[in-house]
């Protein structure tokens, strides 16, 4: 996934699945890096972790 993707999923509304390795998270921000995003697990978990963006993909 690309910085524009995931801040237009950020703005966005609708709920938008995306996954981090097969797992589905929600993104709650960008970086100042620009290159990662911090998300957590949907579901009872809220662990958080930071990610690299590029390893994000829209579950379809």
């Amino acid at each position: 996934m690309d910085l524009n993707r995931v801040k237009q999923i950020l703005s966005s509304p609708a709920d938008i699945e995306v996954k981090y390795h097969n797992i589905s998270v929600w993104i709650d921000e960008v970086n100042e890096d620009g290159r990662t995003a911090t998300v957590h697990m949907r579901g009872p978990l809220k662990e958080t972790n930071v990610v690299e963006i590029g390893e994000l993909t829209e579950a379809e």
